[in-house]
C-alpha cells in the first residue's frame, strides 16, 4: 500500500475528503519525523513504537573489489511493533 492508498482508505472510512485526509496524514508523518530528529520515541499504544538506534562505526566490505571499508556510526529509525499488533497479524484473537 503507498501513501496515496492509505490516504484514499482513511477517506473513505472517515468520510473526509481526500485534501483534508492528505493534510491529516502528513502532518502526522512530519511530527513522528520531527520527533525522531530531536532524538525521542513515538509511541501508539496498540500499534508499536518509533525510536531512534545509533549504529557504532563498524568495519565492512567493498562489494566490488572486496576491500574492507570503514562504515561511519550513524542514526537509523526503528519501530517495534506492539503485542497487539503482531497478534493481530498472526491471527491470533485479542486478549479481553
Amino acid at each position: 500500500m503507498h501513501k496515496t492508498d492509505l490516504i484514499e482508505k482513511i477517506a473513505e472510512a472517515t468520510g473526509a475528503t481526500k485534501t483534508t485526509t492528505s493534510e491529516i496524514v502528513n502532518a502526522v508523518f512530519d511530527t513522528i519525523t520531527a520527533t525522531l530528529k530531536k532524538g525521542e520515541s513515538v509511541i501508539i499504544l496498540g500499534f508499536g513504537g518509533f525510536s531512534v538506534a545509533n549504529l557504532k562505526a563498524r568495519k565492512g566490505r567493498d562489494l566490488q573489489t572486496g576491500k574492507e571499508i570503514k562504515i561511519p556510526a550513524r542514526k537509523a529509525p526503528k519501530f517495534k511493533p506492539s503485542a497487539n499488533l503482531k497478534d493481530l497479524i498472526r491471527g491470533k484473537k485479542k486478549k479481553k
